[in-house]
């Protein structure tokens, strides 16, 4: 089973890289893109058949180390 996890900070949290990515397209003339935020992809390959156990274990994962769940938030995607 495929997962798919996008982390995020948390709303009101400080994006020092998205405010220097949403500088650098403002000065390249892409004056539309505002509220610029930065944030993390990551997909894996689980051992696991159900989807359930799949959630639980990623789950798991996000708050043990790939996510910082004091300033960052993760949504899970599962696919077989």
């Amino acid at each position: 089973m495929k997962a798919k996890i996008h982390i995020t900070l948390k709303n009101g949290v400080l994006d020092p890289q998205g405010a220097a990515i949403e500088s650098a397209l403002s000065h390249l003339g892409f004056t539309g893109a505002g509220n610029v935020r930065v944030g993390k992809y990551i997909e894996l390959e689980l051992p696991a058949k159900h989807t359930d156990d799949a959630k639980n274990i990623v789950t798991e994962m996000c708050d043990k180390l790939l996510a910082n769940t004091v300033i960052e938030t993760y949504k899970i995607e599962l696919a077989e």
